[in-house]
């Protein structure tokens, strides 16, 4: 990456803009060096022993591969302190990239399921959270996710053992494994988070089984305030116009998708972009992937050719789909255009 036609040096652009992350999962920014301290911290046997054999684990070519790697890892998360260190370490990763406001997944199930209390899980993040933010000026929003793969009921359990800590909560989503388990299976859970004031977001991973199926329940049938990944929607010019109309945000991982699929998906989230959708850019779990804000951005802009005006149109769609209030939103967005400004950029 270099320039575009108007002169402007796209890595210098990026690398200083504002950015706004809607689509991360806590858990998976747990890089090598901290899994590996935290280990001997909690007293913890692992067969990897340096920071390149954690790596040389990291061989995914499907979501299901990925998650095989994933889930293993957390068990060196017990205590409160673990939990804020590596919300701590990840928001200090991300302030340094300019992201100003994050929306971050947490999965209480994967540590509940393994006898961490969920007060430690919760308390631990708040306390990494306000850290960051004392520390480094980047505020954050937590988003409690159920794992698909485990059942209604477990799920419904862990929404009513939320409900003490709903002012750390913003909203709820659904991640993990997409295979025979459609948002349709959580209607009920997702309907009572509504009720007690929960924002609705749902995971509709790319090129899964019955990907478009799943997107057509997550807008028609549960009425998500956002899509995370959601590509597949172009399947459907329907839910694409049903999505511009709702203004919903997609919120894409161009480096994630490429480790579990053969392909970023560029094509699909330019087409969008251009279209009018609110697509987004954001890092997933980057400790496994190796981008966060930053190289997600360059890599979609290299890999599709996006113009300055496009990719601050990304990082405008994500502050203007984020939960934020008002007031906030406008001070961010109004950030976003000075900065723009000094380069001669307009959305």
């Amino acid at each position: 990456m270099t320039t575009d036609i108007s002169g402007i040096d796209l890595a210098a652009f990026i690398g200083g803009l504002p950015k706004c992350e809607l689509h991360l999962h806590l858990e998976g920014t747990l890089a090598p060096d901290l899994k590996l301290q935290l280990a001997e911290r909690n007293g913890i046997e692992l067969e990897q022993k340096t920071v390149a054999d954690v790596e040389a684990t990291y061989q995914f070519d499907s979501l299901a591969s990925f998650l095989a790697v994933y889930y293993p890892a957390m068990g060196v998360l017990q205590s409160a302190e673990d939990f804020r260190d590596l919300a701590y370490a990840y928001l200090t990763k991300a302030a340094g990239q300019g992201v100003r406001y994050v929306e971050m997944f947490f999965d209480p199930q994967a540590h509940t399921g393994r006898g961490v209390p969920f007060d430690v899980v919760i308390k631990g993040y708040r306390q990494g959270i306000e850290k960051a933010h004392a520390e480094h000026g980047i505020s954050a929003e937590l988003i409690m996710c159920f794992l698909r793969d485990l059942s209604a009921e477990f799920a419904m359990a862990t929404l009513m053992e939320s409900l003490p800590y709903k002012d750390w909560i913003i909203g709820v989503g659904l991640d993990s494994d997409e295979r025979d388990n459609p948002p349709s299976k959580f209607a009920a859970v997702f309907a009572r988070a509504r009720k007690e004031g929960y924002l609705l977001t749902m995971h509709c991973d790319i090129d899964q089984v019955g990907s478009i199926d799943n997107i057509r329940q997550a807008v028609e049938e549960i009425g998500v305030d956002r899509i995370d990944h959601g590509t597949n929607i172009v399947e459907s010019p329907e839910l694409v116009a049903e999505v511009k109309r709702r203004g919903l945000g997609l919120t894409c991982c161009p480096v994630s998708n490429s480790f579990v699929t053969s392909d970023m998906k560029a094509t699909e989230i330019v087409s969008l972009l251009r279209e009018g959708v609110r697509v987004t850019v954001n890092s997933d779990d980057p400790a496994y992937f190796g981008g966060y804000m930053t190289e997600n951005f360059s890599a979609l802009t290299d890999k599709a050719g996006l113009t300055p005006a496009e990719i601050l149109r990304l990082a405008r769609n994500a502050f203007e789909v984020a939960w934020l209030t008002p007031r906030k939103r406008d001070g961010y967005l109004a950030e976003l255009d000075a900065y723009a400004e000094s380069f001669g950029i307009t959305a």
